[in-house]
């Protein structure tokens, strides 16, 4: 096979694996969100109790479950040192969809520091 070709397969596969474990990521942290403020008026152990019965703890545990096999199998394709920085773009995709989901405010300090971790990940991947 021409080298060109294995390294588009590779690349790909690099791409495919990081948005996979990004989307697993983001819907455990957003799940794990809704587990915890789903509980209404309740407190001590009734509120964890609470959690524990709640779908969407499990949804954000399987969530990590299959994320957690995306970024192995990401790990194998790429340095450490790489893939850690590239892995970092889940702080962005979990603020831009907090702000959807839950009305977040995005301040201009979180602003700022989300293009500088953009900036980043887009120079980390470039490279």
């Amino acid at each position: 096979m021409p080298e060109h070709i294995t390294f588009i397969k590779m690349t790909l596969a690099i791409f495919g694996l990081w948005l996979c474990s990004i989307c697993c990521d983001t819907v455990g942290q957003i799940a794990f969100k809704c587990a915890a403020i789903s509980p209404k008026r309740q407190s001590g152990w009734h509120y964890w109790f609470a959690i524990l019965r709640s779908y969407w703890l499990w949804i954000g545990v399987s969530a990590y479950g299959v994320g957690f096999l995306f970024w192995i199998a990401f790990l194998t394709l790429l340095p450490l040192s790489q893939a850690i920085l590239l892995g970092s773009a889940n702080i962005i995709s979990v603020m831009i969809v907090g702000r959807l989901v839950f009305k977040e405010q995005l301040t201009p300090y979180r602003i700022i520091g989300v293009s500088l971790i953009t900036f980043g990940v887009i120079l980390v991947g470039l490279g």
